[in-house]
């Protein structure tokens, strides 16, 4: 399996109308092989769908990126303030489906408009007749009706929308597609759907990899081939769906998943419990590692000294604890312990 993407040291910030830099993604490395989809879970605020759009190579003021480099399939780009990005790059080489994408379509105009304005943006060679046969050859390949090309946005379904700009949002055969929260507004069938077709994209070669970014750890589990965990704009693990599920080498990772109520056997025996407090400002972060004010295995080097990452580069965990506990299981009640002491 060849390496499809490499993003390096990656940092970017937003600028305050103060003219202060907040880093909102600060030195984050991550590396997808080709038939991977990696999902990316955190907090809100936490910087995925920040760093999803510095991949996406969509970075608009008050977002600048700062530095670092972005490899996929073997095309790379330095990242800095001015960010001059070949037009070739977004939707040929990466594609973004933002969130809140549903608010791209109009409601006074059909389906197909927004197939002629998106392929005319990319090649101004290209008629319209050529981009719609193009649309429907592709829902046709996926087994969606065609017609909905035909339909105004009120005529459709939340989950129909969703799945057609996906469509939209590929159809120049993208090496990579992020997809920032795509299934937050749809109900679970939807959501089912939704992913199903993302799997069959991957299976025909439609796309190399996807970054699947949201807040819904459970459906994370059940898509994703490995998991990236973000907290406070770094990335504190990365492993398989199924390490981060059973054996999270991150304390963050293990109270994130105790917080959220799956939709499994053990449902009605598991106690949920969210971590109190909240995450650092940006603005200014804890030194050392920045989960510590809110862990109970904090230890006297977690404020002092940033944690580095132990294990590979595509499962590490960045914690100290783990670093001297190596074979030790995270229990929650551990990483919660300090929940009485951290105010809300």
């Amino acid at each position: 399996m060849s390496r499809l993407l490499e993003a390096t040291n990656l940092n970017a910030a937003y600028l305050t109308p103060e003219g202060r830099e907040v880093k909102a993604v600060d030195d984050v490395s991550l590396y997808i092989d080709e038939g991977e989809i990696l999902g990316c879970a955190g907090e809100s605020g936490c910087g995925k769908s920040t760093l999803g759009n510095v991949l996406a190579l969509t970075a608009r003021p008050p977002l600048y990126p700062i530095s670092g480099r972005i490899t996929i399939d073997g095309q790379t780009i330095s990242l800095d303030r001015e960010n001059k990005v070949p037009r070739t790059w977004r939707g040929e080489v990466v594609s973004m489906l933002p969130q809140g994408a549903l608010n791209s379509l109009s409601p006074t105009a059909r389906i197909r408009n927004l197939v002629g304005d998106v392929m005319k943006a990319h090649d101004a060679k290209m008629g319209k007749d050529e981009a719609l046969d193009r649309a429907r050859d592709r829902m046709k390949e996926l087994g969606l009706p065609p017609r909905a090309l035909d339909a105004y946005p009120h005529e459709l379904s939340g989950g129909m929308k969703q799945r057609v700009i996906t469509v939209i949002s590929t159809l120049l055969n993208p090496k990579l597609l992020i997809a920032d929260e795509p299934t937050s507004a749809l109900d679970v069938s939807s959501q089912r759907a939704l992913v199903e077709m993302l799997r069959e994209m991957l299976n025909q070669g439609i796309m190399k990899g996807v970054i699947f970014v949201t807040h819904d750890l459970p459906l994370l589990k059940s898509i994703s081939d490995r998991i990236a965990v973000m907290y406070a704009g770094q990335i504190v693990e990365v492993a398989s769906a199924e390490t981060i599920a059973d054996n999270a080498r991150h304390p963050y990772s293990t109270a994130l998943l105790n917080a959220v109520l799956a939709p499994e056997p053990d449902t009605l025996v598991k106690r949920v419990e969210g971590i109190r407090g909240a995450p650092p400002s940006l603005a200014k972060p804890p030194s050392g590692c920045r989960f510590h004010p809110r862990c109970g295995l904090v230890m006297d080097i977690c404020s002092a000294k940033q944690p580095a990452p132990v294990g590979t580069d595509l499962e590490f965990a960045c914690c100290h604890w783990t670093a001297q506990h190596p074979d030790q299981v995270i229990r929650v009640e551990d990483v919660l312990a300090r929940n009485d002491e951290v105010e809300e």
